[in-house]
């Protein structure tokens, strides 16, 4: 669990440093959430975002669960490098859109539109949103929506080799959005306003960046580590010292 820790912490970083892209995503939901409720009814729309958020999170951690057994399976065989460059290349991807440089990352979210079109019916009925139970089903199948942001990180979790640990860095990622997200449905509009700022962008683009190149394997982790222990368990708890 020792070892798991700074991995969930990057899961985290990721998530936040993401949030940018979630409004995109999910802030027009997170409005009509709020619009659903009174303004003076400021409890029970909080209560509302925090519903479809938490059924928005556990359904990543469900993804995360059932791509884990694939990278489990895979874990000691040759196709496991090949999985972490993978997950690595793309995390490169998405922080050349987060920071604005390039959107070829968007088309990755074309694979999953096929499912999201048979998804995204059952999504419209709960709207609009009248109780906690409809927000929680609402969030946990809007987890599901295409997102360039949610399968990279998927793939870096799917690429530890362990189901159990893939959904709790998942679960992890999902919680660093909330911040965002909640903001955006309670209409923090100076937290928004930070997080769409150019500089903001292209800062956590950088970071996202340098995470995925400190995912590739290879001889640069040993470097920087400045020892000879495993570059995989280690390697995300130096990025963060």
């Amino acid at each position: 669990m020792a070892e798991l820790l700074p991995l969930m912490v990057s899961a985290l970083v990721l998530g936040l440093l993401g949030g940018g892209h979630c409004l995109g995503m999910c802030g027009g939901l997170m409005g009509a959430l709020t619009m659903a409720t009174p303004q003076d009814q400021r409890g029970k729309r909080l209560r509302f975002l925090i519903a479809y958020n938490l059924g928005r999170v556990l359904s990543y951690a469900s993804a995360g669960l059932l791509i884990g057994l694939a990278g489990w399976a895979v874990a000691n065989s040759p196709a496991a490098m090949a999985l972490r460059v993978v997950a690595a290349l793309l995390l490169i991807s998405m922080g050349l859109y987060l920071a604005g440089w390039w959107s070829g990352l968007t088309r990755i979210e074309a694979l999953g539109r096929g499912l999201w079109r048979h998804i995204q019916p059952f999504a419209s009925r709960l709207m609009p949103v009248r109780s906690i139970p409809r927000a929680l089903l609402l969030g946990a199948l809007w987890g599901w929506l295409p997102c360039g942001l949610v399968y990279s990180t998927l793939l870096w979790a799917a690429s530890q080799g362990d189901a159990l640990d893939s959904a709790l860095l998942m679960l992890a990622f999902g919680i660093g959005t909330w911040p965002v997200l909640l903001a955006t449905g309670l209409a923090a509009e100076r937290l928004t306003a930070v997080l769409r700022k150019r500089g903001v962008r292209v800062l956590g683009g950088i970071t996202v960046i340098l995470f995925g190149v400190w995912t590739l394997p290879g001889p640069h982790q040993q470097w920087l580590m400045g020892h000879g222990s495993g570059p995989t368990q280690q390697a995300p708890a130096h990025l963060h010292h």
